[in-house]
This record gives C-alpha cells, structure tokens and sequence, in this order.
C-alpha cells in the first residue's frame, strides 16, 4: 500500500503544496469496482493513458472483495458470482500497468474534483497516513458505486445487527460469519445472494424476510424474457433456499429487535401495500444475528458537487442523469455502473466499457450497446418492484434511534415536521442534527427524508469524505 502520493512514478501526482501538478492522464477513473476497472482497461487498450483511483487496497471494489491475505485463502472464487469477469480484467490491469498505460493507486480516497482550465484536478487523501495527493486528468469517469439503504426499526443498533451486503463482505473478506443463526431481511434481490452465501458456508439462516412480493416483476415480462440470464440466476439461489429449507418469506419486514447485549429474536410482521404492519400477523423468531438491507442507494458525493443532474430512478433513489455514452450534464465528467442507477455488476461492466470508448472518441459497439439496454431495463424493473412503500415509517416507535451518529429518536423528528414546520430533510437536520454525524447521512437520509415527507435528494458537499485540515491549508488560493 503507498504510503503518500510521493512515492509512485506517475507523471503528475505530487505532494500538494507550492509545486503546480502538470496534466498525468487522458483520463482519471475514480473507483475499481467492476465499473471503474472495466473503464480503465478497455481505455488503456484503447491508447489513453489512464489513472485508476480506488480508496480500497485492492480493486474489485465492494462487489469483488478479496479475503485478507493473512487468512491463506486459495478459492476466493468461491464466493463470487462471475469472478472469471473480474479475473480477466484485472490481469488486464496488471499487464497495462507494467507497459506504464495505467497508473493504479490503491488507498487514495478522492475528496473533490475541480475544473482546472481544460482539464480537472482531483484531490485524494492517500495510505494510513491520509498524505495529500494531486492529479490533473483530461477527462474524468466516476466509478464511485453504492452503499447500503437502511430502513431504522426499534433494537436495530443492538450487536448482532449488520447490513446485507456488510455480512457478505465479512463473510469475503474476512472469512466470518455475523452469528451462527442469521436471519436475512430487507427487500431486494442481494437478500437471496446473501442467505445463499451464509448458508453454504456453514450458518443456518431460519428465513429470508423479503418487505417486497415477487409478483411485481410480472408485469413485465419483455423484459424478463430479453434477460435470460437473470431468470437462471434467479432460479439457482431460489433452488438453492429450498434446498437448505429456508424458508422465504414474502411481503413481510422486520419490525424490531430483541436482545440484552446482542440481538436474540427479531419480530416479524406482514405487510400490507404500502409496507405497513398488517395487525396480529407479528412472530418472533430466534437468532444470534440479523442481516439487514433494503437495496443499495448510488454514491453520488462527487459527482453532485460538480452540479451533475440527477434523476429519479425506479427504486426511488437518486441516480446520475447520463446520456447513451455515460456522459453527465457535465462535460468532460462521464460515469458508469451503480452511479447511474442500481443494476449489478454485469451492468456495470458493460457502462465502463462504453465509457472508455467515449472518452477515447471511438464509436460504441453495438453489442455492448444493446445488452446494456437489455440490463438497464430489468435493473429497472427490478427497482420497481422493491421500492420502499411509504407505510413502512409505522414500525418506527418515538425512541427508535434515526440518527444512530447523532443519536435523534424518530419521535424528535416527527416532532420538526408537525410542531416547528420542518418540510424537507435539510430544515430537520438543522433543527435535530440528523445527519449531522460521522456518516454524513449515508445511513439515515433516507429515513429522515421519508419522515420528512419528500423524497431523499443527494446532498452537494464540498467534500466526499473526512479531509485533514493541513490539506486544505496547503492548497494554493484560487484565483478571484
């Protein structure tokens, strides 16, 4: 891992300081998750000098993770879905790299990107010793994937009580498991891959609590039948649940937590249309951990605070606005993958490709073209039918925590909006302090937003994470 931005050869990353950075890239790709990796090998290989950033160690991103080496794992494989596609790419990387057309810098979590004459400038914080780097690109592409929606329910901060995808990525990267007896709840299509994954290596997961009914994919059958792929995949895990006799439960939610100094039981409840609790339909189940999410929300910091447009997208969260070419509203910044609306990995893969061949000038092949139309509409169907109902705020009690960070109940909120006029999330933070904490509001914007009454709108920020002060000492003063 590079301990400061010094220390790599690449034209035009340096220390932040007096010393003007000269141009290092045709193109800055910002995150190596499938999209961002894809992006950046097919660009190489189409003669542009390519800098590929990522904030993690390795790439893959969240989707591909790698079990720490100390573990001596010898088939990470083995808990991935289409590693070959990963594979391939990132020998391509390598091999880019070592003929010097890709300068890949692992542990530099970009915080801004400036327009810079022509050209961008992209700060990161760089390695455990959070260095200052620069680098000046041509063009940028924002990679920057997804995080975790949370949906909050009382005791749902108790030990035991991780995200979906966070149990997936201890079970990769760690080679654990959250508990022995893991219920899976949420809403989404991750639920099954994750319930799957607990199960074979070793948990026993009682149910699988889906909020949302499979039935609405039915009406849109064309573009289940244009994506026979997903239909199999589809297939594989649901025969996998039966196998293991997991049950799955549909159009039922978590609606709390029970344990002392961990999670022993949660309550399950079904749910009418708009996701509220049907009354006397509540069960208890036992376990020793709760995997919890409701889809992913697209990580938007960095392109927001450039002034990209943004669109609503079928799940209900907010998602870059792009053109055929993955191009953003602003030019010279294109983007690809989960940015762009929630779609998975073989989606992503596709969009970076698309991508590079616009940034280097070259036409989009048709193929490509065409199977991301395919993908983009199931990923939209798919968001559809799992969209949070806006009854689903009627589990929350008034001492329920929104806010984990801050710590602001749902009954302080709720107490904005009807007594001191709050109408959106932004005039609630300022009157609670939700979202004011170190998350930033990844984890309750959402809910804040629902509890507010308007849907959640990407926030512009100056900066996408948490920057030393000496670095924004050491920045020249901009001119006027």
């Amino acid at each position: 891992m590079p301990s400061s931005a010094s220390d790599h050869a690449a034209p035009g990353l340096a220390a932040s300081g007096p010393a003007e950075p000269r141009p290092a890239a045709d193109l800055a790709v910002v995150g190596a998750g499938p999209a961002g990796l894809a992006a950046a090998v097919t660009a190489a290989g189409l003669g542009l000098r390519v800098v590929l950033l990522d904030a993690g160690e390795r790439p893959g991103g969240q989707y591909y993770r790698h079990p720490a080496p100390g573990l001596g794992a010898d088939r990470p494989e083995a808990l991935h879905h289409g590693w070959a596609a990963f594979a391939s790419r990132e020998a391509a990387l390598r091999a880019h790299e070592e003929a010097g057309r890709i300068t890949y810098l692992p542990a530099h979590h970009v915080w801004t990107v400036v327009p810079d004459g022509p050209a961008w400038t992209l700060h990161a914080v760089a390695g455990p010793e959070e260095a200052a780097a620069t680098l000046r690109a041509r063009a940028v592409l924002l990679a920057t994937g997804s995080y975790e929606r949370q949906l909050p329910f009382p005791g749902w901060t108790l030990p035991g009580v991780v995200g979906a995808g966070g149990a997936q990525a201890m079970l990769k990267s760690g080679l654990v498991l959250p508990g022995k007896r893991v219920v899976v709840a949420g809403s989404g299509p991750l639920l099954l891959a994750v319930a799957g994954s607990l199960a074979a290596a070793g948990a026993r997961v009682p149910a699988v609590v889906e909020a949302a009914a499979y039935g609405g994919y039915a009406g849109h059958v064309p573009a289940l039948l244009r994506n026979p792929g997903k239909l199999a995949e589809a297939a594989t895990y649901g025969s996998a649940l039966l196998r293991r006799h997991i049950r799955l439960l549909t159009r039922h939610a978590v609606t709390a937590a029970h344990g002392t100094d961990r999670v022993e039981a949660v309550t399950v409840a079904r749910l009418d249309r708009d996701w509220r609790p049907v009354p006397g339909t509540a069960r208890r189940i036992p376990c020793d951990a709760l995997a919890v999410g409701h889809g992913l929300v697209p990580q938007l910091e960095l392109a927001t605070g450039l002034g990209c447009a943004t669109r609503r997208s079928a799940d209900g969260a907010a998602a870059l606005a792009l053109d055929a070419e993955q191009r953003t509203s602003v030019p010279g910044i294109w983007s690809a993958g989960e940015t762009g609306g929630i779609g998975g990995a073989q989606l992503a893969l596709l969009e970076g490709e698309i991508a590079a061949h616009a940034v280097a000038g070259r036409p989009v092949p048709a193929a490509l073209a065409g199977r991301r139309a395919r993908l983009r509409a199931f990923a939209e169907v798919m968001g559809a039918a799992h969209r949070p109902g806006a009854g689903w705020t009627d589990w929350l009690r008034e001492d329920t925590d929104v806010c984990r960070c801050e710590e602001v109940p749902a009954g302080r909120i709720r107490e904005a909006v009807a007594d001191l006029g709050a109408r959106d999330a932004r005039t609630v933070k300022l009157l609670t302090r939700a979202g004011m904490g170190w998350c930033q509001g990844r984890m309750c914007g959402p809910a804040v937003a629902a509890l507010a009454g308007e849907d959640p709108a990407p926030d512009r920020r100056p900066l996408s994470c948490p920057v030393p002060l000496r670095h924004l000492a050491e920045l020249p003063p901009a001119d006027g």
